[in-house]
């Protein structure tokens, strides 16, 4: 029993199979063993053999595109295709084996997504030489170059890329000031152009570095976030990629029912865009086209051009791209028209789907007569980042799907929660340079430790699936000893309030009550009161009786018949919305709990202090009101 005289939940232990294709193992220390009897089948080895085989078959057709530098209109792309994008790659590689770059001197890309910038991955995985892109904001946002240098320091490159002498000049000599750097776009600098490497003559050499890569061969290196301290390096090796590719395959084949097409603009220093978005592209032989815009305020005219020109079959997003994109989705039929014109698959992820914007897809879904599978996949960077697929549309739920063919998922018991590990040949073998990392990162029978909670959970139909119950790090205690789930009540949180809140973050450790700083839909909780201007500031819009009468409503509603873990008893609204600058928004478009608790740690105190603050909204049926 716990404090509060509640049963205490067990973990479950009714051993049925998640899938009539899994196997379920319950072990003596309490942790479970969750295999695929589907087998693993062949794949390739080495991360460019479908390039050499799709420019071998189908050279005219379009492999990667987007918009010309020079010409902004309508329609006007700039093509590459399977065959042109071979020649380059080999030119390239033939550039740098000639340079004797290698694992010890690997390539740092530091720019945005761009043509160039894949051509020079595709290169250097061509020749065995590793890749790190990092993100943008190092180099154009950040004032010391502090993290930038730390980097240089840590990975060595032997050579940096940047689309642009003028924009990262200042980037590249703060932080690789001995180095050589190549630009696309090169203005009379010291920098070298890339066209120079592009006109190389490749030799033998290329294709006898090729056909000398092991599978255990580092690709790239991606570094995580580091919302919690210093970025981790996530090595991919040769077989990690094209294992994971092999399981996507036989997970979700109806992606590649036809080529792929995608309208993408996932970055692609994270792995949902640059390993697994683009690798969609190449391994069904499709076509990527770089979003020119992103959906995000400010930038997503770019977004809705570009979907109206190019009808995607796979479409993949995070739930904040995925809100930005339904209005418009629903107030212009010519691009709901096209946008579901032939796509089939459309998988969010990064975070949980809020309701309002789930139910408004299913919405414009039935508008355009599209018929579309809804998916979510479950990993990490460190997993390929693809290790549990759905099976079927999991909606707004945390539900988990099976987990991918060769993949081991293990639940191990961490205090009273369930942490999902995995292991397999799709999983990272550790960090770069960073061997006190991997101490950490697995247990002792070789499990990536993924620091989220899961249990079992029944659905309807009697199939059983994994429950995502959140970070281990960012679920708390109270006062009283009773943990507070802060993934699920989120989830709670933004159904409750629909379109008014963008987000919302749970606090409350160590209080004797649950709180959350919301981040309101500053456009919407306008139109609650008619006083408010358009333009209104985002203070007054927060500050409105009428808006905060309507949250206090709904908080009510929230925290019917709920015990003290499952209900929010205090709400302060932050006109200030997340940032990447701030980085408390990451490159995915979603909200890092850790980044904001940090950065408001005074509005985080002021909620709970006593007597109540005028900012904060109380729930009236909790004690004292």
């Amino acid at each position: 029993m716990n404090t509060h005289g509640e049963a205490k939940p067990r973990l479950h232990d009714r051993l049925l199979p998640v899938d009539e294709s899994c196997k379920v193992e319950s072990r003596a220390d309490g942790s479970f063993l969750i295999r695929r009897n589907i087998p693993l089948e062949a794949y390739p080895h080495r991360c460019t053999e479908l390039l050499l085989r799709w420019a071998r078959e189908v050279p005219d057709r379009v492999f990667i595109a987007q918009r010309p530098r020079e010409v902004i209109r309508e329609h006007a792309w700039e093509e590459w295709t399977y065959g042109m994008t071979l020649a380059a790659v080999r030119s390239l590689g033939q550039a740098l084996l000639d340079r004797r770059l290698s694992v010890e001197r690997p390539v740092m890309i530091l720019s945005e997504n761009q043509i160039e910038n894949q051509l020079l991955a595709l290169a250097c995985s061509h020749v065995g030489v590793p890749y790190i892109p990092v993100a943008p904001a190092y180099s154009l946002q950040a004032k010391d170059h502090d993290q930038l240098k730390w980097l240089a320091a840590l990975c060595r490159p032997g050579l940096v890329y940047a689309s642009s002498s003028v924009a990262y000049r200042r980037a590249v000599k703060a932080a690789f000031p001995q180095v050589e750097w190549v630009t696309g776009q090169c203005d009379g600098d010291d920098a070298t152009p890339l066209d120079a490497l592009l006109r190389t003559e490749p030799t033998a050499a290329v294709e006898r570095a090729y056909e000398a890569i092991s599978p255990n061969q580092p690709v790239k290196v991606l570094f995580t976030s580091g919302t919690t301290g210093r970025p981790k390096g996530v090595i991919f090796t040769h077989e990690m990629i094209c294992c994971n590719r092999q399981q996507l395959i036989q997970t979700l084949p109806a992606i590649y029912a036809q080529p792929p097409v995608l309208v993408d603009w996932l970055p692609w220093h994270h792995t949902f865009g640059g390993t697994f978005c683009v690798g969609i592209a190449l391994t069904g032989g499709g076509s990527f086209y770089i979003d020119p815009g992103q959906p995000v305020p400010g930038r997503i005219d770019g977004t809705l051009q570009a979907l109206r020109e190019i009808a995607p079959t796979f479409y993949g997003s995070t739930p904040g791209g995925m809100a930005a994109l339904l209005p418009h989705l629903s107030s212009d039929e010519p691009l709901r028209k096209n946008f579901f014109s032939r796509l089939r698959v459309m998988n969010y992820g990064g975070a949980l789907c809020p309701p309002h914007v789930r139910r408004g897809f299913d919405e414009v879904t039935h508008q355009a007569g599209g018929e579309v599978s809804y998916i979510s996949i479950g990993g990490s960077t460190e997993c390929g980042p693809c290790a549990l697929v759905t099976m079927r549309d999991p909606g707004c739920e945390p539900i988990m799907g099976v987990p991918v063919p060769g993949m081991e998922v293990k639940l191990a018991p961490v205090d009273d929660k369930l942490e999902l590990r995995f292991k397999g040949p799709s999983v990272t073998p550790g960090y770069w340079r960073q061997p006190e990392l991997n101490e950490r990162a697995f247990d002792e029978e070789g499990f990536f430790r993924l620091g989220d909670a899961a249990s079992f959970v029944d659905l309807p139909g009697g199939d059983l699936r994994l429950r995502l119950e959140g970070r281990l790090a960012e679920n708390f205690k109270l006062i009283t000893g009773t943990w507070v789930n802060t993934e699920t009540l989120r989830l709670k949180a933004l159904a409750a309030f629909a379109a008014l809140a963008r987000d919302v973050v749970i606090v409350g450790e160590g209080q004797s009550e649950v709180g959350a700083l919301v981040f309101p839909n500053l456009d919407v909780c306008r139109t609650l009161d008619p006083s408010l201007p358009d333009g209104a500031d985002p203070d007054r819009i927060v500050a409105s009786v009428a808006v905060r009468g309507t949250f206090e409503q709904r908080l009510g509603a929230l925290n019917a018949d709920q015990g003290s873990a499952g209900r929010i008893v205090r709400l302060m609204l932050e006109p200030e919305p997340p940032t990447i600058d701030s980085g408390e928004l990451t490159a995915k478009q979603s909200v890092s709990p850790l980044a904001v608790l940090r950065r408001r740690a005074a509005a985080v105190e002021a909620l709970f202090q006593e007597p109540v603050v005028p900012r904060v909204i109380r729930w009236k049926g909790s004690n004292g009101s």
